[in-house]
This record gives structure tokens, sequence and C-alpha cells, in this order.
């Protein structure tokens, strides 16, 4: 009979994410055949899946971790911020509507019949199912027809371990306060706690970690030290992307306030030769980069007036006059040309802005969704690498006759005619190992020999042997029923 375990945390951050893909490699390493599950994910950083959908890029690593290829039911709602108060909403790999959140609220009874829907899918294909709660059980005024934390837990009967976070400060509180502000029932269904992010000697906290357990009557297991490799996993958070400040040549993405699919940083920020910055609002591009990185984004219009009011249109353009370079993808791409319309409101009120004219393209946004990986060459140096897609819109013009990459549907992208300007709708070539030193001979840099899947691997077994010696995984993983 098929197990699930489910990990909620006392807040938003606490680690959940890398908890579940540890315990899923931990599973997958003792010969379990595990799937991740997580019923809401809010997250504009996305993964296209094998049956030709989208789900949160967490997901698809928890999936890595547990030998397999991402699927639309390991996360069947996903909400992607379109705006401060709306998002649009993608149930099993589809977009279904775009909702403000009050609207939502109301979508949740029938959303949860899709989340059960692919939760029992996945029980009947694997023999433990690993679950993440979104956000904190203890935001009660939530609780209502919630879909996300207890609500799912209940429905489908799953027992609950609480990860509290120590590193930020009030555990016992973050704790014995969730435990006390449930009601009866969502409180019995968790079966235990563990502290996670400790830093220094756990030892320190044993009188702490006693108390918790003597005031939730939750018994503990275990305080998990930092693990301080997580950087070298996909950021679920663009903040997360830790900037490096080592190398000669110095690449710049701009982190827009809709960015999206921003892990396609993630395998730079591994190159040791290179410096990496993740720019944010307020900031200068500096004078020195060499390549100035357009990252997704989730509303290009809104993105388009959220980077002229930081300044950083003049910034290119000074960029461009010392001769610098610029990269702009999917999202990014369709911000470098002359245009981008929306006759029909796609992403907002309905209109046309101008755009930053580095590109002599057009864009024109379309209701369908391209989501499919692709296989690619790059048209510069000839390096093969696979990327995927996940964009609205198609975009036409004198640039694309130079494209940036080939693909078995034709030309891809477009390039400027002193071929310092690109765009490419195509996510993730810089996984490819091959790809990405072509790319930075191009720019001058010693690429290094880092193969960035195996670092992922080798990452992902680090941290299930990090778990494994600090945590009671035979009691976790004997609570899942």
């Amino acid at each position: 009979m098929t197990r699930a375990l489910m990990i909620q945390g006392t807040g938003s951050n606490v680690g959940k994410s890398v908890l579940v893909a540890g315990l899923a490699r931990a599973a997958h390493l003792r010969g379990i055949k595990t799937a991740p599950f997580k019923p809401q994910n809010m997250s504009n950083n996305a993964a296209v899946t094998v049956d030709g959908g989208e789900i949160g890029r967490a997901q698809a690593l928890q999936a890595m971790a547990a030998g397999l290829k991402p699927h639309t039911d390991m996360n069947p709602v996903l909400l992607k911020p379109e705006s401060e108060t709306g998002a649009q909403v993608v149930v099993q790999g589809k977009r279904l509507t775009t909702a403000k959140a009050r609207d939502y609220a109301k979508l949740k009874p029938q959303l949860m019949t899709s989340v059960l829907e692919s939760f029992n899918r996945l029980k009947a294909r694997y023999d433990l199912i690993l679950v993440e709660g979104a956000g904190s059980p203890a935001e009660i005024n939530l609780r209502a027809n919630d879909i996300a934390n207890m609500g799912f837990a209940r429905a489908a009967d799953v027992p609950v371990v609480l990860a509290g976070d120590i590193d930020r400060g009030g555990v016992i509180a973050q704790l014995v306060g969730t435990k006390t502000i449930l009601d009866a029932e969502d409180a019995n269904q968790i079966k235990g706690f563990l502290i996670n992010k400790f830093r220094g000697d756990p030892s320190l906290f044993d009188d702490g970690y006693t108390l918790i357990e003597q005031r939730t009557n939750w018994p503990g297991f275990g305080t998990l030290p930092w693990f301080a490799d997580a950087w070298k996993l996909p950021a679920e958070d663009a903040l997360d992307i830790q900037s490096t400040s080592q190398g000669d040549i110095h690449i710049v993405c701009l982190c827009l306030s809709r960015i999206a699919n921003f892990d396609d940083m993630d395998p730079l920020a591994h190159e040791p030769n290179l410096r990496l910055t993740m720019l944010k609002a307020g900031q200068a591009i500096p004078g020195d980069a060499d390549l100035v990185i357009i990252p997704g984004s989730k509303s290009s219009r809104a993105d388009l007036a959220f980077l002229r009011d930081q300044g950083w249109h003049i910034d290119m353009e000074a960029h461009q006059r010392r001769g610098g370079r610029i990269l702009g993808i999917c999202g990014g791409y369709q911000l470098l040309g002359q245009s981008i319309d929306d006759p029909t409101g796609i992403e907002g009120a309905p209109g046309a802005t101008q755009g930053l004219g580095f590109l002599n393209v057009t864009t024109v946004m379309t209701p369908e969704k391209h989501l499919t990986e692709t296989p690619a060459q790059h048209a510069a140096s000839g390096a093969k690498f696979l990327g995927y897609e996940i964009h609205k819109g198609q975009t036409t013009g004198p640039d694309t006759t130079r494209p940036f990459a080939t693909t078995a549907n034709g030309p891809e992208g477009a390039t400027s005619a002193d071929g310092k300007i690109t765009g490419s709708y195509l996510h993730g070539m810089f996984r490819d190992d091959a790809y990405r030193r072509a790319f930075l001979k191009s720019l001058g840099a010693t690429p290094s020999a880092t193969a960035y899947n195996d670092t992922v691997e080798q990452t992902l077994n680090a941290l299930a042997a990090h778990m494994e010696k600090h945590l009671n995984l035979d009691g976790m993983f004997a609570l899942a029923r």
C-alpha cells in the first residue's frame, strides 16, 4: 500500500523544498519508489514536464532527487503572480484562468478535486509520496477551503512533520505557537517536528528541543545543521542565487519585478572564473559589465516599466556604447525589441508598449503558451544544447534573419547586425556544459571543467547523507501511511 508523509513549515522559506528533496534522494537511495507532491505552489520559476505542462521548479528538483522526470501531477496547482494582487492559475500543467486573491479563494473547492486526482494517480504508481506544504498552517485566516496545508493533509489523511527554522530565531515560539493556534483536529494531524538550519553546536539547543517536545507533545525527529552546499541546488527564489565576486569576466543579471525562470543563472553561479551580479532594484548597472542578461518575465510590459523606473535602460545604452554584450531570454528577449503588443489583454490591460529598441523585432502576445523541451544548435558557436520553451507571444522582424539558434522547427531568436545583442526564447541553455563553455569563451572567459548536472546530483547525495546523519529518517519514513 502506498504511503505518504507531508513536510509543513512554521513559515515560508524555512527549507521545506530542500528537506523534501533530501528525503526524496534518501528514499531513492534506499530503493523506495518515491515521488514528490506539492498541492499548491506559488512561483514564477517553472519547469516543463514530460506530459507537456508546467510545474514549480522546486518539484522538478525533487523529481530529480527521486530519479524521475517531472510530471504535472507532482504540482497540480501552480500560481504564477502577474501583479501585486493577481496570479495566473495553472491546474495540472495548463492555464485555467487569471484570478485576484479574493477570487482565487472561491476556486479552491473545485481545485481540491484536481489536487486529490493528481495525488491519487501518484499513489497508484509509487510506494512513497513526499508532500510539501506551502507557507504555514499557522495562517489560520486562510484555513477555510485550504488545499495547501492542513486542508489537504486531512482530506488525504497524510501525517505531517512540522519544520521550524532556527536560523531566523524564535523557533520555540514558531513550533509551540503553531500548536497553540491550530484547532485540535489539525494539530492531531501533526505527528512530530524537526529543527532546520542550525549553526554551531546542536547540543546547545538540547533544553529548547526538550521544551518543544513537552509543550507540544510531538516527538522530535532531530536538529539538522546548516547545509552549506544548498546554494549548489537550483534556486527556488531569485534572491537565493548567489552573486559571485571572483573572475575577470563580469555578467550582470537584472532582477526584474516579475522575474521568471531565473534558474537560468544557476550554472553561471557555479563557474569560478566569472563574476555574476544579481542586480537588485535601485542599483546601477556596473560600468565594467561584459554581459547584461535580461531574464524571463511573467509580465513583460510591466517589467518594461519597472526596468525604466530603475534607469536601467539608460545604463544599457551606455553599456552598448562601450561595446558590451546583451542577452535577453524569453521575456527579456521581448523587452529588447521595438514594441510589445498585447491586443487582447493577456498580461494586463490591452495595449502596446514601446520596447528598449536594441533589436529590430516586435512581439505580439498570443493566448497559446509554448511548453516544450527544444533541442537547439547555437548559431554563433555551433554548440548544441537542450533548452525549453515556456512562453506566450510571437516575435518577428528583420533581426530574426540572424537567429540565435536553429531548432527542428527552424531559426530561433534574433541577433543584432554587430552580433553583440541577442535574444532567445530558450531557457536552460547554460545547463549544457559544452554550450556554456563555448558561450563563455566567446566572452573571453576561461570556462571551468564544471559538470553542472553532476554537481547537482552530487549535492543531492550529500544532502541525503547529511539528513541521514542528523535526523531520525527511519522514524519519519515509518510514520508515513
